[in-house]
């Protein structure tokens, strides 16, 4: 295997600085232990600025982060009590299509307004294809239920509080965490300073280059700090790629019009090992995240500056949470959204916040740092002269696939109580991608073909387009009452997860 780089430099700390410098560090490792020929261990220094802050409120993750603690050897259980994490076995989508029924400021909700996404298994076996069939069915007007939590063992999951660890192994579910991000923080921080990765505080005070060469960072107490590579992880400022490399960035405002959020943190709930979910709530101007941790509650807001302000949206999510916990301190956030063209070129390499930034719906923030390390990892050994344009190109298609999923939330919605659920309907650009999977459900075309037809720019998988387009209730030609709960799905769903869960019982 091709060494790393000798001298390496990640500018910025934060989850995504630290998750660099862990798999950076156990990469050196695992190649020192594969190598016959001794080599010295690259020298990894992460620059931390004691001035500038991390954005540090991200909650939740995709199970893809479960792979990342199995590549670094480290115990689920040790990090996650450390972390006041918990499980999540998927999200669910509340209020996201439904119509103000009166005049009043909170129209009336009811359970159809919202539906599950879940993660999914090989206990789903049985019943995916039940449901596709049911969705299938009901687009072409016959009468059937198409709610996902009544075929998924995640939704049962849920809803009965079991926890992935009561299950057993050999079933091989999908699930993924909630965690304090901070704490998380501190904890790849230990594991990256006990593997040998130098800690370094100090403020980059100017970037010298040379074209597309990164030569050295001046600081801003004199000194110098020079590197054969360069990791950019300084969040939405993009010291390195954005600023001083002038890399070009591809917005996504007139796809994704979020670019704001407020936080709120709350009580924990009384027994949050059982939520097991995260609840996307949506609000007048965009949504509410409500997640579930071991010694909190994190609440948030995300909206549209164009719709909405910074005191409308902070009073908006006071109102929404319980009376005795509104009156906490609320932080404020800026997003910028969309995505580099170049994330790696020469010797610099931008990850996180600095390469780019989807909003927080599907939770995809800390997939896309693990995606862009492993990737990058595999296009440095193959020692291909294309290999910056491989990499560049397989970046830019996750998130440009992230994009496409994330836009159908908003552009399926129904609400029409507010002018920016009507935007997202009616001004929101449809991405190319998108739009052919909507003329396809909507002409009554096969969705499984269409989906195979753009299989290679998709991210999610099979079941997640079904759950979104079913769920957001996108049937306009269909006037069929739901059927009741197909007993045989719940059946079969019940019986697959509570055989699993005896598996593991004493």
């Amino acid at each position: 295997m091709n060494k790393l780089p000798q001298e390496i430099v990640i500018v910025g700390g934060g989850t995504a600085g630290w998750m660099t410098a862990c798999y950076l560090a156990r990469t050196a490792e695992l190649m020192a232990n594969n190598s016959s020929v001794p080599a010295p261990a690259p020298k990894i220094t992460l620059l931390e600025s004691a001035v500038i802050s991390t954005v540090g409120v991200g909650e939740g993750s995709t199970p893809y982060l479960r792979h990342f603690f199995e590549f670094l050897e480290i115990n689920e259980s040790d990090w996650m009590l450390k972390c006041s994490a918990t499980y999540k076995m998927g999200i669910s989508f509340e209020r996201w299509t439904t119509t103000a029924e009166s005049k009043t400021t909170r129209p009336a909700f009811t359970d159809s307004d919202s539906y599950f996404h879940p993660f999914f298994s090989s206990l789903d076996i049985p019943t995916a294809d039940m449901y596709f069939n049911a969705v299938n069915e009901y687009r072409k007007g016959a009468s059937h239920d198409i709610n996902p939590s009544h075929y998924f063992t995640a939704a049962h999951m849920v809803e009965k509080g079991i926890t992935p660890d009561a299950i057993c192994s050999s079933a091989n579910i999908d699930y993924a965490y909630h965690f304090d991000a901070g704490l998380l923080g501190d904890f790849l921080k230990e594991y990256a300073l006990n593997k040998g990765v130098s800690h370094q505080i100090g403020t980059v005070a100017n970037v010298e280059c040379h074209e597309h060469t990164i030569t050295a960072l001046k600081l801003d107490d004199g000194n110098t700090l020079s590197a054969d590579f360069f990791i950019d992880c300084s969040g939405f400022r993009g010291l390195l790629g954005k600023q001083a490399l002038s890399r070009r960035f591809t917005s996504y405002a007139d796809t994704l019009f979020n670019d704001a959020a407020v936080a709120i943190a709350s009580d924990a709930t009384a027994s949050p090992e059982t939520a097991l979910q995260t609840r996307s709530i949506a609000l007048s101007h965009g949504w509410q995240w409500h997640i579930p941790l071991t010694s909190r509650t994190g609440n948030g807001y995300v909206y549209s500056s164009q719709f909405c302000t910074e005191a409308q949206a902070e009073e908006e999510l006071r109102l929404a949470l319980e009376p005795d916990q509104s009156h906490q301190q609320a932080r404020h956030l800026k997003m910028t959204v969309g995505r580099l063209e170049e994330h790696w070129k020469g010797n610099c390499l931008c990850i996180g916040l600095s390469q780019g930034f989807i909003e927080p719906l599907e939770a995809t923030a800390l997939m896309l740092v693990q995606y862009a390390l492993h990737h990058f990892i595999d296009c440095w050994q193959s020692n291909n002269p294309r290999r910056e344009v491989r990499y560049n190109s397989e970046i830019n298609r996750m998130f440009d696939g992230i994009r496409d999923y994330i836009a159908a939330h908003y552009y399926l919605n129904t609400r029409d109580d507010s002018a920016y659920w009507v935007a997202c309907r009616e001004d929101l650009k449809v991405p190319d991608t998108l739009s052919y999977l909507l003329n396809a459900w909507d002409k009554g075309a096969s969705f499984e073909h269409a989906l195979n037809e753009v299989d290679n720019k998709l991210v999610y998988l099979r079941p997640s387009w079904y759950c979104i387009f079913a769920g957001m209730k996108r049937f306009s030609n269909n006037t069929t009452p739901l059927a009741q709960p197909n007993t045989l799905a719940l059946r079969t769903m019940r019986q697959s997860v509570e055989g699993a869960h005896r598996v593991r019982q004493p």
